[in-house]
């Protein structure tokens, strides 16, 4: 399900997954099917890790990428959560053969 809150983003951010909605900064980005696929992945995800692990583990991954690149946007970039979504948002596709805990290829750089 798709809701729009234009008031929830910081800076530059337009979309959020939060199981089980995609929340969208603004009405016209349900049209974007790239960022649509993006959350879907971060969905997908979500649902195989049974929700809540899944927000530890994404909170965890970027405090300590954080420390280690002491720079918060450059952790948020490699987490392996969001390297595997942007690696894939781009391919329709992708979740129709996605395997299951696929961010865990992406958690080595």
């Amino acid at each position: 399900m798709i809701v729009i809150f234009k008031h929830f983003f910081y800076r530059n951010y337009v979309g959020l997954s939060l199981w089980p909605f995609i929340i969208l900064k603004e009405d016209e980005l349900k049209n974007d099917e790239v960022l649509i696929n993006h959350e879907r992945i971060h969905l997908r995800q979500q649902r195989e890790l049974l929700i809540v692990p899944f927000y530890l583990l994404y909170l965890t991954e970027w405090l300590l990428r954080t420390v280690l690149y002491l720079n918060s946007y450059r952790a948020y970039q490699n987490i392996s959560f969001e390297r595997e979504a942007y690696a894939n948002e781009k391919n329709p596709e992708y979740l129709s053969h996605r395997k299951a805990f696929s961010f865990v290829d992406y958690l080595v750089r």
